[in-house]
């Protein structure tokens, strides 16, 4: 396990790319090359900086009291205190949703801030009759859609409050066909997507 700390690879992977850069970039001076290696292994002045280790403080949970915001939520979820805020804001069942920009760190729960309020909006408008579609989530780069859209078939395929809710991925990569949403992705059926999503009795995401 001790090979997994990170101060230690990051030692191992100096070592070995300065090494690379020594051997390829041989100089025929002999003092030339001890001026270059000591350039490059000084630890102040040479190319590496660091490695920096940053800590901080674990988000903060929601109050008790806000964790109802929504009427549906994973089971077992607990929502940080931004999650919370954002759920205050982009709840349909509070009134309209506000325009919302949560900007906070890397695994703070960014994409359920602004997911579950839709999942839970969706679930509301079946049971009250309404159908169409009830959301449009936008992703810079495939990758990040791809990745977004694996965690949204997994919430879908296992929790039986969404078994009848329906989403699609839509981007110009080619891949399996899906006509249904299922624990192996959403639906990328391009025929479906463009013509039944929005006369679906499902209701779409």
């Amino acid at each position: 396990m001790s090979e997994l700390v990170p101060p230690k690879q990051a030692a191992k992977l100096q070592n070995a790319l300065l090494d690379y850069l020594t051997t390829t970039f041989a100089l025929s001076d002999a003092d030339a090359q001890r001026a270059l290696d000591e350039f490059l292994r000084d630890p102040d002045e040479g190319i590496f900086k660091g490695p920096y280790l940053r800590t901080r403080m674990p988000f903060a949970p929601a109050p008790r009291y806000s964790a109802d915001e929504l009427e549906w939520m994973p089971e077992n979820f607990t929502p940080y205190g931004h999650q919370a805020r954002a759920f205050t804001r982009l709840n349909s069942a509070l009134g309209r949703p506000r325009p919302t920009l949560v900007t906070t760190g890397t695994g703070s729960g960014k994409t359920e801030a602004f997911l579950l309020p839709i999942l839970d909006h969706v679930i509301r408008a079946r049971r009250n009759g309404v159908t169409g579609v009830k959301g449009l989530i936008l992703y810079p780069m495939n990758a990040l859609a791809n990745d977004q859209a694996q965690r949204l078939a997994h919430l879908i395929s296992t929790d039986k409050q969404l078994a009848e809710v329906t989403a699609a991925i839509y981007t110009g990569e080619n891949g399996a066909t899906r006509t249904i949403v299922s624990k192996d992705g959403l639906i990328t059926d391009r025929t479906v997507i463009r013509d039944d999503a929005p006369r679906h009795p499902a209701h779409q995401l």
